[in-house]
């Protein structure tokens, strides 16, 4: 069973993506922020990590950087699952180092492709 980390300060979304995963057969947990997730990042080893853009304290351009660039995170695929819509948003996200880039409201068919293609990726 795959492990997903979701980062998002939005309990609303917290539910629906999680419902969304676990229902799929996923092993879920859950960060309030983008600092909270980097930390269990660090501790849990997720296969793939669901991160949120608007978030207090770091955000999720400034989290998946760090993330993406440390040691011994870099390996864990990064998903950006945001309000942010703007073409500049993607192309942010991807440089810092996102693999990819979800528009929310998620709908559950298209994010379980996107997920299942970087999982198998790995």
């Amino acid at each position: 069973m795959s492990h997903i980390l979701v980062v998002d300060d939005s309990a609303t979304d917290q539910y629906a993506l999680r419902s969304i995963l676990e229902k799929n057969g996923y092993q879920v947990s859950v960060a309030n922020d983008g600092r909270q997730g980097v930390e269990m990042a660090r501790q849990l080893h997720p296969d793939l990590i669901l991160m949120d853009v608007v978030m207090p304290d770091l955000n999720g351009f400034q989290a998946t950087r760090e993330l993406t660039r440390g040691e011994e995170t870099s390996g864990i695929p990064v998903i950006m699952v945001t309000s942010k819509d703007a073409t500049t948003d993607t192309v942010w996200a991807k440089r810092q180092g996102a693999q990819d880039y979800v528009v929310k409201p998620a709908r559950e068919k298209d994010l379980l492709q996107r997920i299942t293609r970087l999982l198998r990726a790995l």
